[in-house]
């Protein structure tokens, strides 16, 4: 069946993706080659600001009685969410160990990486959630050193609201630099910090192309494009929380894409007719980054049933995909690409964003079609081990020795041909590739 498009996006999310790339490798490039001093001149002229790069103590401290006890129990209570979701996350890898075969053990082992870089943007907002996120779940991890690090305002500093989240949630450091800069000197091990082994967290193309440049060398959670969203919604949904919903998450920027996705025309005229009004009542810079994304990058789509809704959700594989329609538990089965799903009224992409618990750093530009978002799993390493008697040993070597040859590998082949003519003296093996 074919969609019918009431509202077609006239763009699609990009950047000038080459002129990124130079100015970032530039920047890298002094940066590694120029350590501290270097970041900081970047520092002053990006971030203008030429305070403290690392908080002491003492700043923390007044920084987070700057901050309101209301908001402080608010933090808190996202805080705990996000603890005991990354908690029950950590609760699904265990070791495990199996005898594979007779006198040969094989085992599992999850290590959290050392050093986590934790990037919270605090440009166009201060993103007091993104340090819930990322510093929660490095902290459940295990990680043994946490940095945080943001960008602060010219001759203010970082947030206080983002000091105190990064702070209660376990941050070792918090840092005042932002952008490639910032992430280069978590990578570096700049200022003393030790080089971290993961960069998590959003941040503008240019952070995302620095952390694309540096993956390799340091791990990354993903590569992260504009945020997008996507609600599947039937004729049973409110067309005024639908409408509401999508200009919510259209606020985030000018690039960023909502879909609503229906099998009822008139919910979908209704959503349209809504959206102006909605958007019109934001405040200023909110209002003009949702009137750009709706205008250029939203769509309206109408299909024929809710099979084809789920496949063309699929096809979107969006960060975040609400369901307002009947029988959720149909849903929740069918649907196989999403970042994170949000069943029913009762709950929306605002509620994961900021509170409930899943975590908001999460898959974009359709990678939710093969990877989820960040989570506890993300700081650890699932290794393998193997320990074996010499008679458990045996058939293993024989067969290693005999698909090497077929390889070509005789180097391979001779490390368990020594071991059987060790192990087993009085013994004659073929051990050839061919028999």
């Amino acid at each position: 069946m074919t969609r019918e498009y009431l509202k077609k996006a006239a763009l699609t999310p990009k950047s000038d993706a080459s002129e990124t790339h130079k100015i970032v490798q530039e920047i890298l490039d002094d940066i590694e080659a120029g350590g501290d001093a270097k970041a900081l001149e970047y520092a002053a002229k990006f971030d203008q600001y030429e305070g403290n790069v690392l908080l002491t103590p003492e700043e923390i401290e007044a920084a987070c009685a700057l901050v309101p006890e209301k908001l402080k129990a608010d933090i808190r209570f996202s805080h705990d969410n996000v603890r005991r979701f990354a908690e029950l996350q950590k609760s699904t890898v265990h070791d495990v160990e199996t005898e594979i075969s007779p006198g040969f053990i094989t085992g599992q082992k999850a290590i959290p990486v050392d050093a986590a870089g934790c990037y919270v943007p605090g440009g166009r907002y201060s993103h007091i959630a993104s340090a819930i996120m990322t510093v929660t779940t490095a902290k459940v991890a295990g990680c043994k050193h946490i940095t945080a690090c943001s960008p602060p305002r010219p001759g203010v500093g970082v947030a206080p609201a983002i000091i105190y989240a990064a702070h209660i949630c376990g941050a070792d450091k918090i840092m005042a630099m932002g952008g490639v800069q910032g992430v280069a000197a978590m990578t570096f091990g700049l200022f003393g910090l030790p080089k971290a082994n993961i960069l998590v967290g959003p941040g503008n193309q240019f952070v995302a192309e620095a952390k694309r440049i540096l993956f390799g060398r340091v791990g990354i959670d993903m590569i992260a494009g504009p945020t997008d969203s996507l609600i599947l919604a039937d004729g049973t949904a409110d067309a005024h929380i639908v409408a509401t919903d999508l200009v919510s998450q259209a606020e985030h920027g000018y690039n960023s894409p909502v879909w609503l996705v229906t099998d009822d025309r008139a919910l979908a005229e209704e959503v349209m007719r809504l959206v102006p009004a909605c958007i019109d009542d934001l405040p200023e810079v909110n209002r003009e980054n949702a009137t750009a994304a709706w205008r250029d990058y939203a769509e309206v789509i109408l299909c024929a049933d809710r099979e084809e809704m789920a496949a063309c959700s699929d096809e979107y594989a969006p960060e975040h995909l609400t369901v307002q329609a009947e029988d959720l538990d149909w849903w929740l089965e069918r649907l196989t690409c999403y970042g994170s799903l949000f069943l029913g009224e009762e709950t929306t992409v605002s509620y994961g964003d900021k509170a409930a618990g899943t975590n908001h750093v999460l898959p974009t530009s359709r990678a939710a079609s093969y990877t989820g978002g960040l989570s506890v799993h993300k700081y650890m390493k699932i290794v393998t081990w193997q320990r074996a008697t010499r008679e458990g040993s045996k058939p293993v070597a024989e067969a290693t020795a005999r698909i090497a040859r077929l390889e070509g590998m005789e180097g391979h082949a001779r490390a368990a041909d020594v071991r059987l003519a060790k192990y087993f003296p009085d013994e004659t093996f073929d051990l050839t590739a061919n028999g």
